[in-house]
């Protein structure tokens, strides 16, 4: 099972004309939400600091683009930046998460709007500082919130699971997955990528996978639709890697790094970085993505 690159791509190139974004445009989020596609992205200019632009769309591949950033760095939270945006409708309100950029580390930020434009920012208590790749479940769980993340002191680097409340205080952490095998394709570390999605079998979580010479690929996983610490299946095999020029070459090479992923009239789109400087897409059938978990659920009940 493979992704297909949109033939268009990059769709979303640095703008040159707007200082904020004129280096690198990257690692965006999406949602879907009445007829359009709302992509949020991180963007940086020459001074280095990350902001996260805003886009929208009608058919997922051709964007009109904001001029201004739609959410810009605190200087008491995150004066070095606002960095890889995950996004999600719960109810009436769009949660985004992200990775603020202080002198002290990073830490998971969140914010909240209804319209793209306006947002509150949420104070999170975690008991560690660095932790990063945090996406939160598209609904409450058993009347909690939900979170993916990943707590940078942890050895090995995996994607662990927290729960809240109030959005604020957070318990319950542990590990959902950890790399996989030493020496492949994503044995150093692994990240949440897009926001995880309901299906029939359980929530589809698409991820980022590292090597030990720090090539980014995507992979797949199946988490619990009940209780999402558990693991169901995960993909053996990457589901997109380097091999385009756009993907090969560029601020940070070989990297395709996804935040975000919807679906669409059964079809998923996945919207990624490509080294760190471009945006692009890449889609894939519902029945395709979803067979290899039905394939071995079957052989496993047959």
């Amino acid at each position: 099972m493979k992704l297909k690159r949109y033939e268009g791509n990059p769709i979303l190139k640095p703008k040159p004309e707007n200082e904020w974004e004129s280096e690198t445009v990257f690692n965006p989020a999406v949602v879907y939400d009445k007829g359009l596609f709302h992509l949020l992205y991180r963007a940086m200019g020459r001074d280095g600091v990350s902001r996260i632009g805003y886009a929208v769309s009608v058919d997922g591949f051709k964007f009109f683009r904001f001029d201004k950033p739609i959410f810009t760095p605190k200087q008491i939270q995150e004066p070095r930046g606002c960095e890889d945006p995950r996004v999600v409708k719960i109810e009436d309100t769009f949660y985004m998460t992200y990775t603020a950029y202080s002198e002290r580390g990073v830490r998971i930020g969140l914010a909240t709007t209804d319209n793209f434009i306006q947002w509150k920012r949420y104070d999170i208590e975690w008991a560690e500082r660095n932790d990063k790749d945090a996406v939160l479940f598209p609904e409450k769980i058993d009347g909690k919130y939900v979170l993916l993340h990943r707590p940078m002191h942890k050895e090995p680097m995996g994607i662990w699971i927290s729960y809240s409340d109030n959005l604020a205080d957070w318990y319950g952490q542990q590990e959902v997955m950890g790399p996989g095998e030493e020496g492949g394709w994503d044995g150093w570390k692994i990240g949440a990528g897009a926001q995880p999605i309901k299906t029939e079998h359980g929530w589809l979580l698409i991820y980022h996978g590292v090597d030990t010479e720090e090539v980014y690929r995507l992979g797949v996983a199946m988490l619990s639709l009940e209780n999402p610490s558990k693991l169901l299946y995960r993909y053996p095999e990457p589901i997109l890697e380097p091999e385009m020029d756009y993907e090969l070459r560029g601020d940070v090479p070989r990297v395709v790094f996804t935040c975000g992923a919807c679906e669409v009239r059964d079809k998923y789109y996945i919207y990624y970085g490509g080294a760190d400087s471009v945006i692009c897409v890449a889609t894939v059938g519902k029945e395709e993505m979803l067979e290899p978990y039905r394939m071995r659920t079957s052989l496993y009940h047959g």
